[in-house]
């Protein structure tokens, strides 16, 4: 039974992989092709992935895609329609308006973001099951899954792992973590830090224990842009074109999928504190963990036995 860890610097980001099993390093060489592969059709900052293909073509003929790709946008447009969703992977259009997290990010003229609202309507996306095939019904229009990817990549690469007999593993895509099987510390639970939105990288406010679950959190300090004494955050609400403006500072949710996870980070962010646990307190086998503006911390119910301070590693 071997262990093996690999560090991967792909899609922007360091990837981790851990696998114990048998032929744990071949099992690490096909992830890391698994994910180059993904890349290759997925990646927003290519002009040859089939998703961008999708911005040049899709609005003079259906466009036929990879099924995964397919699969991913089936996902989250479904989830880009649901009633006050903050999620909506037809935002593209705003999110390259704006540019927060490039060089070159600015804070866009009104009239601009007046012109690309009509540009972010989800119901927009036609899309045909038998065929595979995406077709915009608006010249302009752009999908960015860049919300909802890397959760669906932790997902696929930890299948992986699972049908090829790991008996433990870890697959953690720059923040969304993902884990099987026991934890290689002394305790069998895996403890995973929430970064504190106040402090720099690497300061956890609280660990979360965790198994056969996956972490991710989404937060207003990731990527900021700083114009005229005002601060502008990287998650916006596609209905004003703007940020997102309550007193979420960032929102964490544990599922067992980390596409899950990913969807309901962006989904509810734009909620109030109260209203995000409420609703996460009545899905099955989910937990959220919201830390406000002001630096207060709420869990939901189910969390209560699993929050432990970054001191106490009991």
């Amino acid at each position: 039974m071997t262990e093996y860890t690999k560090i991967i610097y792909l899609m922007g980001t360091k990837i981790s992989l851990y696998i114990k099993g048998e032929g744990a390093e071949m099992l690490a060489k096909k992830a890391e092709d698994m994910l180059v592969h993904y890349n290759e059709i997925f990646s927003a900052n290519s002009d040859h992935s089939q998703l961008a293909m999708l911005k040049r073509t899709a609005a003079f003929a259906p466009q036929k895609v990879d099924e995964e790709l397919y699969e991913l946008i089936k996902t989250g447009k479904e989830h880009s329609l649901h009633e006050n969703s903050y999620l909506n992977i037809a935002i593209g259009p705003l999110i390259k308006l704006w540019r927060i997290g490039f060089t070159e990010a600015h804070v866009p003229e009104k009239e601009a973001i007046e012109n690309v609202l009509e540009l972010l309507k989800p119901e927009n996306l036609q899309l045909d099951d038998e065929n595979k095939t995406i077709y915009f019904l608006k010249k302009g229009m752009e999908i960015d899954l860049g919300a909802i990817a890397k959760g669906y990549f932790a997902d696929k690469i930890m299948e992986l792992f699972k049908e090829n007999g790991a008996i433990s593993a870890m697959v953690d895509m720059g923040g969304n973590v993902l884990v099987f099987g026991e934890s290689p510390s002394e305790d069998s639970d895996w403890k995973v830090g929430i970064q504190n939105p106040f402090l720099p990288r690497g300061n956890a406010v609280v660990l979360v224990k965790i198994r056969n679950q996956s972490v991710v959190t989404s937060g207003i300090y990731e990527r900021v842009l700083e114009k005229g004494g005002s601060k502008y955050h990287h998650i916006f609400n596609s209905k004003t074109g703007y940020p997102i403006e309550n007193n979420i500072a960032s929102l964490t949710i544990i599922a067992d999928s980390s596409l899950d996870c990913d969807i309901y980070t962006t989904e509810l962010f734009g909620l109030d504190a109260a209203s995000i646990i409420h609703r996460v307190n009545r899905i099955k086998d989910m937990g959220a963990v919201v830390i406000t503006v002001d630096g207060k911390l709420a869990y939901t119910d189910n969390l209560i036995e699993k929050i432990i301070a970054p001191g106490d590693m009991s």
